[in-house]
């Protein structure tokens, strides 16, 4: 075949541009700089594109003649166009597999790290202060405490088996995923996300950002939740009311909160959660180890590759 022109928005590892470099069938082009303009005068005679985090507007893509495939960085892609894609029968490809233990491993150095006060412990330390240590907030054990696992894909499914390393009660939460399946991995399967949520220790958000779940954690559902309960979202920004979240914990319905996602990426510096002590924040990294950044990085080229000789697998699409 002819050789196909990828461009990858966004540098990936090294170990997915070894894969076109050793495969004589593909070219590419690394395009660091995400401005609109730039995009558009690279997309028009692209065949595939790799891309992370940069916005994929309708106009962008309007604008290919080629492209056949969009092969996402991750498993998220609330930046991509979907319609535009589906009118010009752009097949959506994400890395299904790759970043389930990088995330599931994040979400319990959150619940852990909130949980046991990390900041306050070791500021008391390193400040000097280790002789006030009878006199800091006691800390939460997470044995035998109630999580909820809002979203049992793989991620959540990855997670159910750290949390039960913990000896943690797993419920979920997933109308897309059969009792069944929640079961046979030591969980319990909810049916209602409001009622069951009043009861649970912790909460880890792993649904995708659509029109059911924005805002899904809002002031009411955070008034409704125990004090001691600590709130989790590695999923995407915009699923935790912002605002709501910051009230809920400056009145202390909640214990705490850990966000490694935001409504706005980066967050505005006067985004007052940035300021709040009682919440664990990260840069939208928790799939950031390096063992995932090599999967992510093979994971993503791959199924470019897999497109084009035509055995891509089918989990790995998204249908528009």
């Amino acid at each position: 075949m002819s050789k196909k022109k990828i461009l990858i928005i966004q540098p990936i590892h090294e170990a997915g541009i070894k894969l076109l470099t050793d495969n004589s069938n593909y070219e590419y082009e690394i395009l660091e700089n995400l401005e609109a303009q730039d995009i558009k005068s690279k997309i028009s005679n692209c065949d595939a594109i790799s891309i992370r985090t940069a916005k994929l507007s309708g106009e962008l893509i309007n604008c290919s003649k080629n492209l056949k495939i969009i092969s996402r960085h991750g498993v998220g892609y609330d930046n991509i166009d979907l319609a535009a894609s589906k009118e010009k029968n752009i097949t959506l490809a994400i890395t299904a597999t790759a970043n389930a233990i990088a995330v599931a491993e994040h979400v319990l150095f959150m619940l852990l790290n909130i949980a046991k006060r990390k900041s306050m412990y070791d500021d008391s330390v390193k400040s000097g202060n280790f002789s006030n240590r009878n006199k800091l907030p006691k800390t939460i054990e997470i044995w035998n405490k109630n999580i909820l696992i809002a979203g049992f894909g793989r991620i959540g499914q990855c997670l159910i088996k750290r949390c039960k390393g913990f000896e943690m009660n797993v419920f979920v939460y997933d109308p897309f995923v059969s009792k069944e399946v929640v079961e046979s991995l030591g969980g319990k399967k909810v049916e209602n996300l409001e009622d069951s949520i009043k009861n649970m220790d912790a909460v880890s958000l792993h649904v995708p950002l659509n029109d059911k779940t924005k805002n899904l954690i809002n002031y009411n559902l955070l008034g409704t939740m125990k004090k001691n309960c600590i709130i989790i979202n590695a999923a995407r920004g915009g699923v935790i009311n912002e605002i709501d979240l910051d009230r809920a914990l400056n009145e202390n319905l909640i214990f705490g909160a850990g966000l490694d996602v935001f409504e706005k990426e980066p967050p505005d510096q006067n985004n007052p959660l940035l300021k709040n002590k009682k919440v664990f924040l990260s840069p939208h990294t928790a799939a950031f180890t390096e063992e995932c950044m090599v999967r992510m990085g093979k994971e993503t080229i791959q199924n470019i590759i897999d497109f084009f000789e035509k055995k891509l697998d089918k989990s790995k699409t998204i249908k528009l």
